[in-house]
């Protein structure tokens, strides 16, 4: 026989952060349990914190998400900042985040989380239907959306491959980015290599999901293989002036903002071997 507690609190503003259960099982149920299933254990529910202005459509949705055996809802926000704090405070799997919320709204927020670094995964509920919030979403950091009107049809879905670290997206919006691919591989094909001390052009994009053309990868690698930036323009017939302002790009693209970063990324990146790195 299990027991199962659930404790919540109602914080400022509609704020609310449910407690894990605490269970109690008793000697006679674990003895009948075979080894293997003991030592696995039942498999823990995907952790969703609710975000909407809507306390009605939040108490609506939370009854749809919790009739899911492997979900349980642990706290809802009534706007952006309330989200960051709960995914800050609980740290729950998926963060389903409506964008438009008073005070600070969902792409604000979804900023300030991947400011943050947690490992919440944000999905984000929207009412527009024609893609215009897409590339904002995914810049910020949001792993997909899902509209409003397909909440009975493409939520559980859209969670479930949101929590195993996957993207959720429309065909539409898959077709969308597959064109925005072409058009940036397109530009940067046809943009020119920086003059001598200028500053690269912005269709000097990238080809590679990090966000960094061919020329910032090479002066990332010799960065953080130990070069200065006489050294690598030497090698590249480029002045230290120009060296000096890929490596500012690459290291605002990368959010760094340390030479150490630097080769913490290309190691983690397979851009170099410790062995190369210069003391």
């Amino acid at each position: 026989m299990t027991t199962r507690t659930d404790i919540t609190t109602t914080g400022a503003a509609g704020m609310t952060a449910t407690t894990p259960p605490t269970e109690t099982t008793a000697p006679t149920e674990i003895a009948r349990q075979t080894p293997a299933l003991a030592e696995a254990g039942p498999r823990a529910p995907i952790r969703i914190v609710l975000a909407d202005d809507h306390p009605i459509f939040r108490a609506g949705l939370r009854a749809l998400l919790e009739a899911q055996p492997d979900m349980r809802v642990v706290g809802e926000a009534g706007d952006g900042a309330e989200a960051v704090a709960l995914a800050r405070q609980l740290r729950p799997d998926v963060i389903l985040l409506d964008i438009s919320m008073p005070n600070v709204d969902g792409l604000q927020a979804l900023k300030r989380m991947q400011r943050e670094g947690g490992a919440s995964r944000p999905l984000v509920l929207t009412m527009h239907a024609e893609n215009e919030y897409l590339f904002q979403v995914l810049e910020s950091g949001g792993y997909g959306y899902v509209l409003k009107q397909g909440v009975d049809t493409d939520l559980f879905e859209a969670i479930r491959t949101v929590a195993a670290g996957e993207v959720f997206l429309y065909p539409s919006a898959t077709t969308l980015l597959l064109s925005r691919y072409r058009d940036q591989r397109r530009a940067r094909d046809d943009a020119p290599e920086p003059r001598d001390g200028a500053e690269p052009r912005v269709a000097d994009h990238p080809d590679h999901t990090d966000g960094l053309s061919e020329r910032e990868r090479e002066v990332l690698t010799l960065t953080a293989e130990g070069y200065s930036s006489q050294e690598i323009g030497d090698q590249l017939g480029l002045s230290a002036k120009t060296i000096e302002t890929y490596r500012m790009r690459v290291m605002r693209k990368l959010n760094l903002n340390h030479r150490s970063d630097l080769v913490k990324y290309a190691l983690r990146a397979g851009l170099l071997n410790p062995d190369t790195v210069q003391d």
